[in-house]
């Protein structure tokens, strides 16, 4: 099994994405947000809080 067979199962598990899932709170989305608008171009900053919320809805279901 290569190295992508073995990464593609890794984020197929489904206690793989239970674990992610759980991970996704509202707190930890908004951290991570804030520190990429840190680093990134101000005009990334609209993509950024829109994958955020994306992520808080995955963590939600």
């Amino acid at each position: 099994m290569g190295l992508f067979d073995k990464a593609k199962e890794f984020v197929t598990d489904p206690d793989n994405i239970e674990k992610a899932k759980e991970q996704l709170n509202d707190g930890n989305v908004d951290a991570a947000t804030d520190k990429l608008k840190e680093i990134a171009p101000d005009q990334a900053d609209g993509l950024i809080d829109s994958l955020g919320e994306k992520a808080k809805d995955f963590g939600q279901s």
